[in-house]
C-alpha cells in the first residue's frame, strides 16, 4: 500500500539520505574539535584515564572485579553525555545529559569511599581521582550556567519546570 501525500508543498526526496556535502563535513569537524576543546570534556578525558590506572592497582578478586566494572561504566558515561548535551540544542535535553554526568562522577566519588573502607586502594590513588573529580565539579557547574532555558520546549514529564 503506498502511501499518499496530501500536502503538496511536501517533497520525500528532502528526506533522502545522501552524502553530505563538504561545508557540512567542515563543520561537523569544528563542532567536534570544539567539543573535544571544551575544559569538561578534557576533564572527563582525564578522569576515564584516572579511573583506568587506578582500577589496574586493584588485586584479582571478586570484590575489584565489582568495583571496576562499576567504576569503568561511570567514567566512560562523562564524554559521551557531555557530548550529548552539547549537540542539543534543547533545555531539558541539555539538562537531562547534565543529570547522568552528576550522577555517573558521584558514583566515582562513592566507589572511592567503598575501595578506601575495603582496603582495595592506596588513599594517594583514591585522592589523585577525588581531586580530579572536585575539579570537574566546578568546572560542571559553570557549564551548566551557559544552558539557556528560553531554547526548550517543555516534555511535560515536570522536571525543570514547575
Amino acid at each position: 500500500m503506498a502511501w499518499e501525500n496530501d500536502d503538496e508543498d511536501f517533497d520525500p526526496s528532502d528526506f533522502e539520505a545522501g552524502e553530505p556535502d563538504e561545508e557540512a563535513l567542515a563543520d561537523i569537524r569544528r563542532e567536534d574539535e570544539r567539543i573535544q576543546k571544551m575544559p569538561l570534556m578534557i576533564l572527563a578525558h582525564q578522569i576515564f584515564d584516572i579511573t583506568e590506572a587506578l582500577l589496574e592497582t586493584l588485586p584479582d578478586d571478586d570484590m575489584s572485579e565489582h568495583y571496576k566494572s562499576i567504576m569503568l561504566e561511570d567514567a566512560l558515561t562523562l564524554a559521551p553525555k557531555i557530548a550529548g548535551a552539547e549537540g542539543a540544542d534543547l533545555y531539558t535535553l541539555r539538562m537531562e545529559n547534565a543529570v547522568i554526568i552528576k550522577v555517573a562522577a558521584r558514583n566515582l566519588l562513592t566507589q572511592t569511599a567503598g575501595l578506601k573502607m575495603m582496603g582495595l586502594s592506596d588513599d594517594r590513588y583514591l585522592n589523585v581521582l577525588r581531586d580530579e573529580l572536585d575539579l570537574f565539579r566546578l568546572h560542571f557547574i559553570d557549564w551548566i550556567k551557559t544552558f539557556d532555558k528560553s531554547k526548550d520546549i517543555q516534555d511535560n514529564w515536570g522536571l525543570f519546570y514547575d
